[in-house]
């Protein structure tokens, strides 16, 4: 497999072209041949445009590319490598939603051939690609793993806006179904993973591994939130405390805030759903997901309490939050806790304006009901700067006296205005 691909006697497909198949797909192209496949025609043609949706690459990194973009599976059928990188979110009452992976599952079933090897990238829980993937794969193939084709698991390790950090600085965790498959994903990763690959001794531990990366991260961001609340009593500034706590050598550097996104804030409930199966209820990951899904509604009513202060009458109150995407400088809103505090503001009958360089207004509006203000007010009683982009860094306490009302309430979530903002109230987590 791994020489005919290498001769581009055999083609790798990547099925699902998001912030994490398309760099992968592109760079794979590089070296071999490549189809792309994704369900979204729209999506299909911006990319055979040299558009990426996701707004992650630049036109240039479709450049060289030996790659094919395709919605068609006769056209899938030729390839013989096949990548899983579709989303694997939680439904509303935070319950893994297997049904993109399923979906992608049969549509491998309808077209993988003897000999074909088939490496699911999509975040899940340990068993579930060779529980309730495989199976689907099966029987509409009526091929069986290992003896007909492979299967492998690779966790994807993209962190959307990091340009340092990338598909090929990043160790790959591989995995596969028998000694032969491992040994040829290891090899086909190699061709573009220049920092090296981790052979994980099941596709268990491979799919275990990524589950506790980002289970560790929500449980430590967990701790400093609670933190937050507690010294927020004491009167003491939680970042002034991290910067004296962190001269230590071996003290971990983790910040307070809004915890959302399509890993950190999903991931640990895939783990925790497969755990209640298995009948052991988790305490400390829950724990720690209850603090950061509760920190929307703590920053809500922070602001509620000033504005009842200030000005009594919160009907006529306007509130500008700053920035709606689940982190700094991406477009990508799925799973952005800050319409959880745009929710929790309107909630109190508060006039809420949300601004946002880098998020579409058209999304926003189909995805959580609201859009972004066309022009900023003069006259808010709070701002909310809940996500640190770039373009926020630069803005200084006249801008923010130019903004709002004279006493007004800058809530600063992750810290980026401490000791700059004298003409208002501050307020940081």
């Amino acid at each position: 497999m791994y020489q005919d691909l290498v001769d581009k006697k055999k083609t790798l497909a990547v099925i699902g072209l998001g912030y994490v198949g398309l760099p992968i797909a592109l760079e794979f192209a590089k070296k071999i041949k490549v189809i792309g496949f994704d369900i979204n025609a729209d999506r299909i043609k911006l990319m055979q445009n040299k558009i990426d949706p996701s707004q992650e690459l630049e036109s240039g990194a479709f450049d060289g590319c030996d790659i094919e973009f395709t919605n068609d599976l006769e056209v899938l059928k030729q390839a013989n490598f096949f990548i899983v990188a579709v989303p694997t979110p939680v439904d509303e009452h935070n319950v893994p939603d297997l049904v993109p992976v399923l979906r992608a599952s049969e549509t491998i079933g309808k077209v993988i051939k003897k000999g074909d090897y088939v490496v699911y990238e999509s975040t899940v829980y340990p068993g579930c690609t060779e529980e309730d993937c495989v199976p689907v794969i099966e029987k509409l193939s009526g091929l069986k793993m290992v003896t007909d084709y492979k299967i492998g698991y690779s966790p994807e390790r993209i962190n959307p806006g990091d340009k340092e950090h990338t598909i090929t600085s990043i160790i790959k965790v591989v995995s596969g179904c028998c000694e032969e498959s491992l040994e040829t994903i290891a090899k086909v990763y190699e061709l573009v993973v220049k920092a090296g690959v981790h052979k994980a001794s099941s596709i268990k531990v491979a799919e275990a591994a990524k589950i506790i990366e980002n289970t560790q991260r929500d449980l430590n961001i967990a701790l400093m939130n609670e933190l937050s609340i507690i010294f927020d009593r004491m009167n003491i500034n939680t970042f002034e405390v991290l910067e004296a706590a962190g001269t230590k050598w071996n003290f971990l550097k983790f910040q307070p805030g809004l915890v959302g996104g399509h890993c950190i804030g999903v991931d640990p409930y895939y783990l925790t759903h497969k755990s209640k199966e298995l009948g052991y209820d988790s305490q400390v990951i829950l724990a720690g997901r209850a603090i950061n899904d509760g920190m929307a509604g703590y920053v809500a009513k922070k602001v509620l309490q000033h504005i009842i202060q200030h000005n009594g009458n919160v009907k006529d109150a306007r509130v500008l939050v700053m920035g709606a995407t689940f982190k700094e400088n991406v477009s990508d809103i799925r799973n952005s806790k800050v319409a959880d505090v745009v929710k929790e503001l309107k909630s109190f009958s508060l006039n809420v304006d949300v601004a946002d360089p880098h998020a579409d207004s058209n999304e926003l509006n189909h995805e959580y009901g609201f859009g972004l203000t066309e022009k900023t007010a003069t006259d808010y009683d709070a701002v909310i700067v809940t996500v640190p982009h770039n373009d926020y860094k630069k803005l200084d306490d006249a801008y923010f006296r130019s903004i709002s009302k004279e006493k007004a309430l800058i809530a600063d979530l992750k810290g980026i205005y401490r000791n700059k903002i004298s003409s208002r109230t501050y307020w940081s987590l």
